[in-house]
C-alpha cells in the first residue's frame, strides 16, 4: 500500500504584519476622512467669506449690473445704445434652441445632470491634468463672470477663485432653473467690440435680434466662448470659422445635428454683417444725441422713489421714439446720394477760385473766420485748459500731425493723412452741410432726423440746434396771413411792379424797394403764379397789407421761435434765421388743416422691469381755420405744378425730361405734391419744404459760412441744392408700401368759400433754370 503524502500545512501571516496592515488602511480611512472634512471646511470657509467676501442672497438674486439704455425706433428697431457697458439682456424664450444646444454641446455636456458642479469632469481633469478637457461648468463659468476679479496669475489665488467659483456655483443651482442660468451666462458674456451679452453680439455682429441667429451664426458666437479675445472674427476669421466647426461638430457629436447638416454649415462663410454700436456709428446718430441732451434734462426732473437719479449708461431704460428705422434710413441715403455728387461739383468750381472755399469776401474776413475757428476748436479749449499761452496754442496750429479727416471718396468716409490744425480747419470749411426732418403732421411724430453729412466729423446738428436764413420758404406764412385776414384768393391778381414802402412805415430809417430775381417785371400776376415763381414785389405788397406784426404773430403760434424777429417787411422775403426743426412743424399746420402739433420725437420711456416712466401727451392748438391751411397749400402746389419745384414733375422746358442738374436722375412724381424752395443771400442757404397730406418734410444745405456757397443760382438755389434730397427720400418711401406715405389728395375742407380753381390763369410751363428764388433785397 502506497504511502499518502503529507500535506503542507497553511502559513499564517505574523501577527505583526496583520497589524500594520489594519494600522494603513485605518490610517488611509482617517487621512480620507480627514480629506473631506479638510474640503468641507474650506467651502465652509469660503461660504463664511474667509477667502474674501461672496455676494449675498439679494445680490444673487438681483445682481448689479451696468445696462444699456436703449433708443428704439417705431417699428421696433434698436437705434442705438448709451451705455457704460452695452448690455441689454434677453429673456429665455428668445433664445433660440440651437444656440443653447451649441452652448451644451461645447461647454457642458451633462449640463442638465449636475447641480453646478460636474464630478465626472472634475476627477477627469484632475487625474489627465486638463488634457482631456477642463471641468468647469455653464454655471462655474457664469460664477466667474458674475462674481470673480479677473483670472490670477498666483497658483495659491487662482486655487481660492476656483473654491469661491464653485460655492457661488451650487449657490446658482439652489436658487435658478438651468434655464435661468444658461440666460444669465448669455446675457453677461463679452463678445468684444462693444458686444456684451448675446442681444449685442447677435446685433453687431450679425445686424440681428438673437432670436433670427441661424445655426452657424450660433455656432460662432458659442465658440467665442472660450477665448473672445483670440477668436474676434473681425481680426481672426479664418480662426474663428475653424472654432465654430468645432461647435458644430460637438452638436453632431451629441446628436443636436445630423452629419450632413453639419458638413453643409461648415462649408459656409462666416457672413459677419458687422453693424458697430458705437455713440458715433450706426444711423440716426444726430437724433441719438438729442434723445441723449432729453434724456438728460427728463432725468433731472424726475428722480427715482428713493430720491436718486436715473443713469442712462447703467439703468437699462427703453426710450421708445418716434422714429422711423427705414425713414431714417432712405433719409441717410438721399442725404448721401445728393450730398456726393453736390460736393463734387462745388470742389470742381472752386478750382480756379483763389479764395476758396470761401467767395465774395476780403482777406481780412477770412482770417476773422479762420481765428474764430480756432478758437472754438477742443484744442484751443483743452491747451488753454492746460495753461498754455496764446501764442503757444496759435504756434500748435501750425505744425503738422497725423490725423484722420473726412472725405466722401474714402472708404467709411475717412483717410489718414498729415496736415496742420488750421489746414484741416480750411479742409472742414469746404465741405457743404446738410439736415433734414421728416414728420406726420397729425401727431406730430417725427420720423426721419439727419443733422448732419457725418456725426463722426461734423457733430453740430443743423435739424434743430442750427438756424439759417430761410429765404422764400417764409413766403407761404405771408401769403396765409392775407388769406386768413383778408380772404384772399390764388386766383387775385396782384401787379408785377416795382414797390416801395416808404421810410417810418414799420420803424423803415429809408425807403424799402425789393427787387425781383433777374430784374423780370410787368404785368398782372395771380397769387397762385406769384408764389410759384417767387415774386418779391407780390410778396412785398402782401406783407404791407397785412402788416409784419401779424405775420410774426401767425409763425409764433406755429412753433417759430419769434423773440429775434423784427418787425421789419423785409421778414416776408426770408431774412430770420430759423431751423429746420421750427420750419417743418410751422408748414405741418398747413397740411393739418390748420392745427399745430408740436414736434414729439420720444414716445414713452420704460425702466428695466417695463414700468412706463414717461408717457408723452400731444402738444397741439388750432392756428388757422382749415379754409386758410387748404387754400395756402393750394398755392404751394402750383410752385410744385409749374414754379421752381416743377422738376418734381419729370417735365421742363416746353415737356423735355427734366434731369436734375447734378445727379442727372429725372423725378416724375405723379402724386400731389406742395411745396417750397427757398434761396439766401448769395446763394449761402438752400431749402426745400415738400409736403404729401401725411408727411412733411423738410431739407436745408449750405455751407457752414455763410462765405461758403455756389458762384451762381442755378446752382446754389434750394431746387438744386435741397430739393433733390426730398426727391431721392420720398421716391423711396412712395415705393415702400408697409410705410403708407399718401399718394392721394390733401383733404379738402366741407365749406370752402374760398376759390382755388384758377382754370382762366395759363400754367407757364416754360420755365428755365433761371427760376425767381433768390432773396433779394
Amino acid at each position: 500500500m502506497a504511502k499518502q503524502k503529507a500535506k503542507k500545512p497553511a502559513t499564517k501571516k505574523p501577527k505583526k504584519q496583520q497589524d500594520d496592515t489594519r494600522r494603513h488602511i485605518k490610517t488611509f480611512w482617517k487621512l480620507f476622512g480627514v480629506g473631506i472634512l479638510l474640503v468641507i471646511l474650506i467651502f465652509l470657509f469660503a461660504s463664511w467669506g474667509f477667502f474674501g467676501s461672496l455676494p449675498d442672497e439679494t445680490s444673487l438674486e438681483n445682481p448689479e449690473k451696468n445696462l444699456a439704455t436703449e433708443i428704439i425706433s417705431t417699428d421696433g428697431k434698436t437705434l442705438g445704445k448709451f451705455y457704460k457697458e452695452n448690455r441689454t439682456p434677453v429673456k429665455y424664450e428668445e433664445l433660440p434652441d440651437h444656440l443653447v444646444n451649441a452652448l451644451i454641446a461645447t461647454e457642458d455636456a451633462r449640463y442638465y445632470q449636475h447641480s453646478g458642479i460636474d464630478a465626472k469632469g472634475t476627477v477627469r481633469a484632475a487625474v489627465f491634468l486638463g488634457s482631456r478637457g477642463g471641468a468647469s461648468t455653464i454655471t462655474q463659468q457664469l460664477a466667474k463672470l458674475f462674481f470673480t476679479e479677473q483670472v490670477s496669475d498666483n497658483k495659491l489665488e487662482r486655487a481660492i477663485q476656483k473654491i469661491k467659483e464653485w460655492v457661488i456655483a451650487t449657490r446658482l443651482e439652489r436658487r435658478y432653473t438651468k434655464e435661468e442660468i444658461v440666460t444669465m451666462y448669455f446675457n453677461e458674456y463679452d463678445f468684444l467690440n462693444q458686444a456684451v451679452g448675446i442681444e449685442s453680439a447677435a446685433s453687431i455682429y450679425f445686424d440681428k435680434n438673437p432670436s433670427e441667429l441661424t445655426t452657424a451664426e450660433s455656432a460662432m458666437l458659442v465658440g467665442m466662448f472660450k477665448n473672445s479675445s483670440l477668436y474676434n472674427p473681425l481680426r481672426r476669421p479664418q480662426l474663428v470659422k475653424e472654432r465654430r466647426n468645432v461647435v458644430l461638430s460637438q452638436m453632431e457629436k451629441y446628436d443636436y445635428i445630423t452629419e450632413s447638416v453639419k458638413d453643409s454649415l461648415q462649408a459656409l462663410p462666416l457672413n459677419i454683417q458687422y453693424t458697430p454700436q458705437g455713440h458715433d456709428e450706426g444711423i440716426a446718430t444726430y437724433f441719438r444725441e438729442y434723445a441723449r441732451a432729453f434724456m438728460a434734462d427728463w432725468i433731472k426732473e424726475n428722480p427715482k422713489t428713493d430720491g436718486s437719479l436715473y443713469n442712462i449708461y447703467s439703468d437699462g431704460l427703453k426710450v421708445y421714439t418716434t422714429i422711423d428705422s427705414k425713414m431714417q434710413q432712405y433719409a441717410e441715403e438721399a442725404v448721401d446720394m445728393h450730398m456726393k455728387n453736390l460736393q463734387k461739383e462745388f470742389n470742381s468750381q472752386n478750382k480756379k477760385n483763389k479764395t476758396a472755399p470761401f467767395r465774395d469776401i476780403t482777406k481780412k474776413e477770412t482770417e476773422q473766420i479762420m481765428n474764430s475757428a480756432m478758437r472754438r476748436s477742443d484744442r484751443w479749449r483743452e491747451m488753454e485748459r492746460q495753461g498754455k499761452d496764446k501764442e503757444e496754442i496759435i504756434a500748435s496750429f501750425k505744425k503738422k500731425v497725423p490725423m484722420r479727416v473726412f472725405s466722401w471718396t474714402a472708404e467709411n468716409n475717412a483717410i489718414d493723412t498729415i496736415m496742420t490744425p488750421l489746414d484741416s480747419i480750411r479742409y472742414y470749411k469746404k465741405f457743404l452741410r446738410a439736415s433734414l426732418m421728416s414728420m406726420t403732421p397729425q401727431t406730430g411724430e417725427v420720423k426721419a432726423w439727419v443733422g448732419g453729412i457725418d456725426y463722426k466729423h461734423f457733430k453740430y446738428d443743423m435739424v434743430k440746434t442750427g438756424q439759417r436764413q430761410i429765404g422764400s420758404t417764409f413766403k407761404p406764412f405771408v401769403y396765409a396771413t392775407a388769406i386768413d385776414q383778408m380772404h384772399m384768393s390764388p386766383c387775385d391778381t396782384l401787379p408785377n411792379t416795382q414797390y416801395t414802402i416808404e421810410a417810418g412805415k414799420y420803424g423803415l430809417l429809408e425807403p424799402w424797394t425789393p427787387r425781383n430775381s433777374g430784374g423780370k417785371y410787368g404785368g398782372m400776376v395771380t397769387l397762385k403764379e406769384a408764389l410759384a415763381r417767387s415774386i418779391n414785389t407780390v410778396t412785398a405788397r402782401l406783407i404791407d397789407r397785412v402788416g409784419p406784426s401779424p405775420v410774426i404773430e401767425l409763425v409764433s403760434k406755429m412753433g417759430v421761435e419769434t423773440e429775434d424777429m423784427p418787425p421789419a417787411p423785409s421778414i416776408a422775403l426770408g431774412t430770420p434765421d430759423v431751423s429746420l426743426y421750427e420750419m417743418v412743424g410751422a408748414y405741418s399746420v398747413f397740411a393739418n388743416e390748420g392745427v399745430y402739433v408740436k414736434p414729439t420725437l420720444i414716445q414713452r420711456i420704460e425702466d428695466k422691469n417695463g414700468t412706463v416712466l414717461f408717457q408723452n401727451v400731444p402738444e397741439t392748438k388750432d392756428v388757422i381755420s382749415d379754409e386758410t391751411a387748404y387754400v395756402t397749400v393750394s398755392l404751394m402746389q402750383g410752385v410744385v405744378q409749374s414754379g421752381s419745384g416743377s422738376r418734381l414733375r419729370g417735365t421742363w422746358r416746353g415737356g423735355h425730361l427734366y434731369k436734375d442738374v447734378i445727379t442727372g436722375y429725372p423725378y416724375d412724381f405723379k402724386n400731389p405734391i406742395a411745396g417750397k424752395t427757398g434761396t439766401s443771400q448769395n446763394n449761402s442757404d438752400g431749402w426745400f419744404m415738400g409736403m404729401v397730406p401725411n408727411l412733411v418734410t423738410g431739407v436745408w444745405v449750405g455751407g457752414e459760412d455763410r462765405a461758403t456757397h455756389f458762384r451762381s443760382t442755378a446752382y446754389g438755389q434750394g431746387a438744386t441744392m435741397a430739393l433733390p434730397i426730398w426727391a431721392i427720400y420720398m421716391k423711396k418711401c412712395l415705393a415702400d408700401d408697409e410705410l403708407n406715405v399718401s399718394d392721394e389728395n390733401f383733404k379738402r375742407p366741407s365749406r370752402l368759400s374760398i376759390q382755388t380753381d384758377c382754370s382762366q390763369w395759363k400754367e407757364n410751363n416754360q420755365e428755365t433754370d433761371e427760376v425767381p428764388d433768390e432773396l433779394d433785397f
